[in-house]
Formats: C-alpha cells, structure tokens, sequence
C-alpha cells in the first residue's frame, strides 16, 4: 500500500510502499476513503505524543470501507461502510464498563499507539466494541471530517457543556475545533460569540452560526470584549485552539457558576497554563475536558446530520491527494486555510 511514513520527529515525511495490514481476529482492515489533517497529527510528529514509536503511519481521522475481516468478528463485514473514534476503547476496563471508553484506561488510537490512515489501508482493532457504521447519506469526505475535531466538539458541548437555548457560548479559534463547535452550539439554540485572530476564520465562523465574532489581533481586551457582548459573560466557553492565552481567556470570561471546556492540545512546554483559580473559587466556575466520544454517541450525532440539522460538510476546506499531506503536515503549525483538510485520492 502507499502511506505517509516518517522516521524521525521533525524530519520530512516520505510517501512509501509498505505492506498492507492483516487483521488480526478480533480486527478488520479498511480501505482509506478519506482521511483528515488534524493539529494532533502534527504534535505527533514534532515528537509531543509518547505513545508514538518510530517509524511511523499518522492520521486518525477517518472513513472507508472494510476491506478484511478478523474471523472473531461478528458485527460486521466486507464492504460495510464505516468510521472509528479517533480514542477506542479495550471493552473490558471499568472506563468501558462505564460506557466511557474516550478514557479507556488501555485505549488505541490509529496514527498514535498503532499505524493510522495516511494510508490505502488501516488495521482497526476491537473492531466490533469500536467501529460505526456509516448512513449512506453521508459521504466519506464529511465522515472524516468528523474525525476528532467534530465528534470532541459534539462531546464537549452537548455532554460536557450540556449547552441549552439561550445560553451564551464563547468559542475560542476557529480552526476544525472551534467551527464544529460554533455549529453545534448553535444548532442547540445557543448564541455563539467566535474569537480568532483571522478574519476569513470569523466569517467562515459567521456563516456556520456565530452571532458575534472578535478579531483578537485587534480587540486589545479579549475577555472583557466577549463579557460586553454576552451581558456579563459566557455560560459555557471552550479553548477550542489549544494554548495558554485562549486557555486564560477561556476562563476568564465566564459568567458566575460557567463552564470552561478544554478542547486544544496543551502539550510540552505549554501543557501547564496559567488559569484564574481566584475568579474559579469565587465564581464557583467549572473547568471540564473533552476527549473524543464514545462509539455509542455516534449515532445521536448522525441522526442530527441526517436530519439536516448539523452540516459538517460545511466545513469541509482544501481536499488533497496522499503526496500532499507531507507538507501540509509539516505546515500545520502555521494555521494557514480555513475549514478541514481532507486527504481524499491515494
């Protein structure tokens, strides 16, 4: 099969001739329809993930059809249409008995713990504790785009935050992250306030349904500008980039008895943010992650789309073949586009 692999962390990925996976019993292997490229593939490959073990296969954003089966699986078979949580659970650890395998405590992850879907194929362990199956409405491309970012938005805001109408909600960047969650929120009657520091971002951010929008780059006070527009603060607000500026103000602008959720990546040198634990005790605030989403979700989050009343495929950005996945991987930290980039021709 031909894959992005890299040998060492910070050095150029190469497209490769690799062995396609076997399954093993309890597997299945899919073929890669489309796959996305998320900010975590490339903390992976800076060196930021320990779980990572050289050479390597990234990407965990994925769907497809399934070209192996293990013969201990029983749930499903060739030519299923199916996605995978970017965090799967083992099935038998008290986190899955709980019905919580986004902490499973011996959880995989396809482009961290094993080889992930750069990839024409990709083996998918535990397949029938883990695998979703897709509606045929939706297409591979949205599929993907659901990946992490939109399936941990979907967690962070409606389990989480259990956002409610009427409330005010603070989205701090609008990357994959932060417009998933701009979408959701306000597909639950919430009205979202959007801060970024790009304003192609904040009308991208506009158009999937926030009703203010803050340019960070020019708005000196971030935190008293998001207090102003939500008449005294933010119900619910998520840190929806991954640093400890949007963490800080994430925070900081909540309203008495508020929700922080943290949805970024805060790792290496920045994965101990200052935060306002004054203003946390006094205001009795909430501080809350968000970690993928449980298989068993899914299908609460489908039947949205399916009924048009989330549209992912909005936010669907640039669509690139496998050669170019290297650098754009190696250009994620620079923010650049808008929307999520599909890998969609191998």
């Amino acid at each position: 099969m031909k894959a992005v692999v890299y040998e060492a962390f910070g050095q150029a990925p190469e497209l490769r001739i690799l062995p396609d996976p076997v399954p093993e019993p309890h597997s299945v292997v899919i073929k890669v329809e489309a796959t996305g490229l998320c900010r975590s593939d490339w903390h992976g490959w800076v060196g930021h993930d320990p779980d990572i073990r050289l050479p390597h296969v990234p990407g965990h954003e994925l769907a497809g059809v399934i070209a192996a089966v293990g013969r201990s699986v029983v749930r499903f078979r060739e030519g299923d249409r199916v996605t995978v949580p970017f965090v799967s659970g083992c099935g038998a650890c008290p986190q899955c008995h709980s019905g919580n395998q986004q902490v499973c405590d011996d959880q995989f992850q396809p482009g961290f713990t094993h080889w992930g879907s750069f990839a024409e194929y990709v083996r998918i362990d535990r397949a029938d504790f883990n695998l979703v199956r897709l509606p045929e409405e939706i297409d591979f491309a949205t599929a993907a785009s659901l990946g992490c970012r939109f399936v941990t938005s979907f967690r962070a805001v409606v389990d989480q935050g259990k956002v409610s109408a009427g409330q005010w909600v603070a989205v701090h960047g609008c990357g994959g992250i932060g417009l998933s969650a701009i979408m959701i929120a306000n597909a639950l009657g919430a009205q979202v306030v959007a801060v970024d520091i790009s304003d192609d971002k904040l009308r991208l951010a506009r158009e999937v349904g926030a009703a203010v929008t803050i340019n960070a780059r020019t708005q000196p006070n971030v935190v008293a500008a998001v207090r102003d527009a939500t008449g005294g603060g933010a119900h619910v607000s998520l840190d929806a980039l991954g640093s400890p500026q949007t963490c800080f103000n994430s925070v900081a602008n909540l309203r008495k008895r508020g929700k922080h959720i943290q949805v970024g990546l805060l790792l290496a040198e920045q994965a101990a943010p200052p935060i306002p634990m004054a203003q946390v005790i006094a205001h009795e605030l909430e501080i809350l992650g968000s970690h993928g989403m449980q298989a068993h979700r899914y299908g609460a989050m489908l039947d949205m789309i399916s009924a048009g009343k989330l549209t992912p495929q909005q936010l669907v950005g640039r669509r690139i073949d496998l050669a170019e996945a290297i650098p754009a991987l190696m250009a994620m930290d620079r923010f650049e586009g808008t929307g999520v980039t599909i890998i969609d021709r191998f």
